[in-house]
């Protein structure tokens, strides 16, 4: 994968664009990223679910959330 750097002389303003090649280090540590997003997100999905299947339990028992905050529960 390709990295655009700039580079910023302070004293002149001067900007310098390049592209350069990721090093290894690089890679892992944006792979590593990557896969903890992805962990992430299936986590957020799973409970999600979790709730949903709650809710519908709930209302199969003719309940709310609301009906259990009021219950203390």
């Amino acid at each position: 994968m390709k990295i655009t750097v700039t580079e910023i002389n302070v004293q002149t303003g001067e900007e310098i664009f390049y592209e350069r090649d990721e090093t290894l280090e690089e890679k892992n540590l944006r792979l590593q990223l990557k896969a903890k997003a992805e962990l992430a997100q299936v986590a957020e999905a799973t409970k999600e679910q979790a709730k949903a299947a709650a809710e519908g339990k709930l209302a199969a028992l003719g309940l709310t959330t609301d009906d259990l905050r009021a219950l203390g529960l």
